[in-house]
C-alpha cells in the first residue's frame, strides 16, 4: 500500500511592507524571500522535500490594500513578516492587521507565524506590551539564549539569527510560552501549540539582505555609524534561519 497523502499546508504570507531594491529585484516582494527560505527548509528535511510537498503559499499585500486579506476559511495559516513600520502605531492597515490576527487566534482554526512586525502584532493582537525599546537597536546576527521549550522546539542548545529591530514586545500574553531572549530584548520568541509561533528575529533574512539594508538605514540616519560597522562586523556570520523555518514546518504540522 503507498503512503497516505498528505495535503500542503495552505499558508497565506501577509506582506507588510515592501523589500529594499536589491532584494526586490532578486525575489519580487516579501513573500517570495519566505519562499526561498522554506524551500532551504524543505531542502534540508530528511528524506528532502520540495516546497509544494510541505506549502501552498499564497501573498497578500497588507499594506497598500486593505482588502487583500485571505478568507480564514480557504487557509490554514498565515505568516505576518517583518516592516519598517511599528506594530503599535494606529494607521488604519496596522489596525486592521491587528483585528484580522486576533480574529484568526480567536478563530481555533488558523494557525499564526509571526516575523520580526509580525511578532509585535501578535503580541498587540493578544493585549502585550509592544513598544520602543529604551536598550536600543538589535541588528545582524545575534545570539539568541533559549527556554526549555525554546530548545525542544528548535532542536538546538542556542541559535543565532539576523535582527534589525528596535521595537520589542515588553510582556508575555496569558498562556504563551517564552521561546528566547537576549539582553537586549527579553520576549524573542512566543509559542502556544497549534496556535502561534513568532520570532523577534529574521530567519528570512541573509547576509546580502541585512548589508543593504544597514547602508541604505546608516545613509539615511536611522543608525550610527558605530552602529552600523557593529552589523558589519557579524553581517555573514552563520545563522540558524533554515533551522528556524524548519520549526515553523513542524509548528504548521502539529
Amino acid at each position: 500500500m503507498g503512503s497516505e497523502y498528505i495535503a500542503p499546508v495552505r499558508l497565506a504570507i501577509l506582506e507588510a511592507d515592501t523589500p529594499v531594491p536589491g532584494i526586490k529585484a532578486k525575489y519580487g516582494s516579501y513573500g517570495g524571500v519566505f519562499r526561498n527560505l522554506f524551500e532551504q527548509a524543505c531542502a534540508t528535511l530528511n528524506p528532502p522535500q520540495p516546497l509544494s510537498a510541505q506549502l501552498d503559499l499564497s501573498y497578500h499585500d497588507i499594506v497598500n490594500d486593505l482588502d487583500a486579506y485571505p478568507d480564514p476559511e480557504a487557509i490554514d495559516a498565515v505568516l505576518i513578516t517583518g516592516s519598517k513600520y511599528s506594530a503599535y502605531e494606529n494607521d488604519e492597515w496596522i489596525i486592521r492587521l491587528v483585528q484580522y490576527t486576533r480574529r484568526c487566534l480567536e478563530g481555533g482554526r488558523v494557525r499564526v507565524v509571526g516575523v520580526c512586525f509580525g511578532h509585535q502584532i501578535v503580541g498587540r493582537a493578544m493585549g502585550a506590551d509592544v513598544g520602543k525599546n529604551s536598550r536600543g537597536w538589535e541588528i545582524s546576527v545575534t545570539e539568541h539564549e533559549l527556554t526549555e521549550e525554546g530548545k525542544k522546539l528548535f532542536g538546538m542548545e542556542k541559535i543565532f539569527i539576523h535582527e534589525m529591530h528596535r521595537d520589542a514586545v515588553f510582556s508575555l500574553p496569558p498562556g504563551v510560552t517564552k521561546l528566547a531572549h537576549t539582553d537586549v530584548c527579553d520576549v524573542q520568541g512566543m509559542y502556544v501549540p497549534r496556535r502561534l509561533i513568532t520570532v523577534q528575529g529574521h530567519p528570512e533574512f541573509t547576509g546580502d539582505m541585512v548589508r543593504e539594508i544597514l547602508e541604505m538605514r546608516r545613509y539615511g540616519g536611522i543608525i550610527t555609524q558605530d552602529l552600523f560597522e557593529d552589523g558589519m562586523r557579524r553581517v555573514n556570520n552563520k545563522h540558524d534561519g533554515v533551522a528556524v523555518a524548519r520549526a515553523f514546518l513542524r509548528f504548521l504540522r502539529e
